[in-house]
């Protein structure tokens, strides 16, 4: 009789190596590119959130510049890169209930910020946690303003594989720069979930495969027709790799599941 050993193997992972990206002499490559005029709006100016929002970012051109070059360091090698062109990037702060939405195509995207959530976020009056959660959702509307979309599929709003890569991107980039941390990761799901579920695996995959993989995912957009996160997958690393396997591997690296050896 086969006896069955059950291990159980948690690899803790980190935004360390990541964090590296984001130095001055990374950035230093995207200092002169033109991110967009940003045209910020504070539309509900007599609310307690946007009052809030303006103590803490006093500056929020210089600010919202800033986190755009982060997201595109993450999702691009370089500026010589196929980038949308974003010509105008309109911000707007406002009273209403959610958190934070994209819209428009470029050359113009708005992103809107609710003020009651920043109220929220600010409820037990700790700041650095409001510079956290404000600059997390920074990065992940931004990522929706700059990534690339696949190619062949249909749209956001009709194709889940569509819907996944975008929110799933959007996700890793907030991750990899700090927005999130280990503790925000969903234990479970499928990589085609979406937001986290997908953004952590894309995040294991660039720490533990390809340190590249963020750009070079984003990249296959353009390179892969019909897009298919399994074609992704065996363009960047080759046709041996499998998408379940590597998801299958992913789940076992967390604690997620059990590792079965026979």
């Amino acid at each position: 009789m086969k006896r069955t050993l059950i291990l159980l193997t948690v690899a803790v992972f980190s935004i360390s190596a990541f964090s590296q990206r984001g130095n001055r002499k990374e950035l230093a490559k995207w200092k002169d590119y033109n991110v967009g005029k940003i045209e910020f709006k504070d539309k509900s100016p007599d609310t307690k959130g946007a009052k809030i929002y303006h103590a803490i970012i006093p500056d929020p051109d210089a600010y919202i510049t800033e986190q755009a070059r982060r997201v595109l360091n993450t999702l691009y090698f370089s500026t010589e890169d196929s980038i949308p062109g974003v010509k105008q990037l309109n911000y707007t702060i406002r009273d209403y209930d959610g958190v934070s939405a994209k819209g428009g195509q470029p050359p113009v995207v708005g992103i809107e910020y609710s003020t009651r959530w920043i109220e929220r976020s600010f409820a037990n009056g700790d700041t650095a946690k409001l510079h956290f959660e404000t600059k997390g959702v920074l990065f992940h509307e931004l990522t929706h303003a700059y990534q690339l979309e696949p190619q062949g599929i249909g749209s956001y709003g009709t194709n889940k594989t569509f819907w996944a890569f975008i929110e799933g991107m959007a996700d890793a980039v907030r991750y990899l720069n700090g927005g999130f941390t280990i503790n925000d990761r969903p234990k479970g799901g499928f990589y085609t979930d979406g937001y986290r579920t997908t953004g952590f695996f894309f995040a294991w995959l660039a720490q533990t495969k390809d340190p590249d993989f963020i750009r070079k995912i984003n990249r296959s957009t353009l390179e892969v027709i019909p897009w298919s996160f399994e074609g992704a997958i065996k363009h960047i690393f080759g046709e041996s790799y499998d998408i379940v396997d590597l998801w299958n591997e992913y789940q076992v690296a967390m604690g997620d599941r059990p590792r079965v050896v026979k």
